[in-house]
């Protein structure tokens, strides 16, 4: 469910005519639905009743400091993998207290401002990054909180390159070697052991391989709980969300109109399965969910150039491009792609949507029909709620977009469109050039 709809012919996020939007901020813009965002969170809370739980939004899916803000006033915690992020949440007022810090590539720098704020825990990923760990909380006379990821050799049937509880990825310790790594950590001064975690992938559509890497850690858990005294298990994260028809899918019927076995995984039904297996563990359970929280919570405006017509194939041209949107580049990853202003009495057109970087790899859909839309009509990406802006660039010296967040029927921007001054502002000229 989402907050995306027409009223009318015009479509709006929650109460907001998304034209007036566009009018004030111009184009591209990410527009975020706050609605949309407290109703996730909502869902999975009730998906895990009767289970002690703490979500932790990851901020790598959106890290825009009123999307922050928004989860830190709902309760979340935050699953941080950068000094970065946790300077955000800081700023942003969010709680580092109830934050995990994950991420292959910890430094230094890093752990020592975790553990300076107070972090719920380290979520380590090998041994030489827990001795790094033990070294760094030695320096400052603490004992770093750590629960170690845990590699469950579980495929999670999604794409190659988001997938993470494979023996073959970059994350984790196998599960072979899980008890002697705790065994290893529990004689290191400087840890104190707090929990155990993992997380197998992103863009998840079935619940089966969420129940198989469970049960696979569950007994492990169960150890630890005994030897080490752990008092949590991450589950990570990784509900995938719906791209294909995400309009509709903002409407309940449309859900309940779809087959059972189309029906996309739902919080509900990911709950159904998995808080069975872990309530009798007697264990905090933590979720670590981004694209679910903010995915179907956003869209990016954009303003159509013009149409060019080619040999046997149509070129509509949009003001965004790659830099502002990379996953169809990067991923060959769908978006739905809607008009402002909807108008039945328009004929379809089949086109590639596509923007101005110099890139035949700038292209957001091949051959995807459309109502036909002319220069300055407005069209939006759906499902951009999630690594849109963050992965943004300023490749071919575009400045970043700007973002607005909605509620209601107030809107507000929370990131201005940048300029070419500020695009510049950090490079000079050496004087052996002038």
């Amino acid at each position: 469910m989402h907050h995306f709809h027409y009223t009318g012919p015009d479509l709006h996020c929650e109460s907001v005519d998304l034209a007036a939007v566009a009018k004030l901020y111009g184009t591209p813009t990410y527009v975020y639905s706050a609605g949309t965002m407290a109703d996730n969170f909502h869902r999975l809370q009730r998906g895990f009743d009767g289970v002690d739980l703490q979500i932790c939004y990851a901020v790598k899916a959106n890290s825009n400091l009123a999307v922050l803000r928004h989860f830190a006033n709902l309760g979340a915690g935050f699953d941080l993998v950068s000094g970065g992020e946790i300077r955000r949440v800081l700023a942003a007022g969010g709680d580092v207290k109830s934050s995990v810090f994950a991420g292959v590539g910890k430094t230094e720098d890093e752990i020592r401002l975790a553990l300076e704020n107070e972090i719920f825990a380290l979520h380590v990923e090998s041994e030489p990054e827990l001795a790094r760990i033990n070294h760094v909380a030695g320096q400052l006379g603490v004992r770093a909180p750590i629960a170690i990821r845990i590699n469950p050799d579980v495929d999670a049937l999604t794409h190659a390159k988001i997938t993470t509880g494979r023996s073959d990825n970059k994350f984790g310790i196998p599960l072979r070697h899980a008890a002697a790594a705790y065994e290893a950590a529990a004689k290191l001064k400087n840890i104190r052991i707090k929990g155990v975690q993992m997380h197998i992938g992103s863009q998840l559509t079935e619940a089966g391989p969420y129940q198989e890497a469970v049960e696979r850690i569950a007994p492990l858990a169960m150890q630890l709980k005994a030897t080490h005294g752990i008092t949590y298990f991450s589950i990570g994260g990784g509900l995938g969300i719906v791209y294909q028809d995400a309009l509709a899918s903002g409407q309940s019927a449309w859900w309940e109109a779809l087959p059972a076995d189309r029906r996309p995984l739902t919080p509900e039904t990911y709950g159904a399965v998995l808080a069975p297996l872990l309530a009798p563990l007697g264990l905090k359970v933590m979720l670590e969910h981004g694209r679910f929280m903010v995915g179907n919570a956003g869209v990016l405006l954009t303003r159509v150039e013009h149409l060019k017509r080619g040999a046997g194939r149509n070129f509509l041209i949009v003001d965004a491009a790659m830099n502002d949107l990379v996953r169809p580049a990067m991923y060959d990853s769908y978006h739905e792609i809607v008009p402002l202003h909807r108008d039945s009495s328009r004929r379809a057109l089949t086109a590639d949507i596509v923007g101005p970087v110099c890139e035949s790899g700038d292209c957001f859909a091949q051959g995807r029909q459309i109502q036909e839309v002319g220069e300055g009509e407005l069209i939006a990406l759906m499902s951009a709620g999630a690594y849109g802006y963050v992965m943004a660039s300023r490749y071919n010296t575009r400045g970043l977009p700007a973002e607005v967040l909605v509620q209601g029927s107030m809107f507000e921007l929370v990131n201005a469109r940048e300029t070419f001054d500020q695009i510049t502002a950090r490079e000079k000229v050496p004087a052996f050039l002038k």
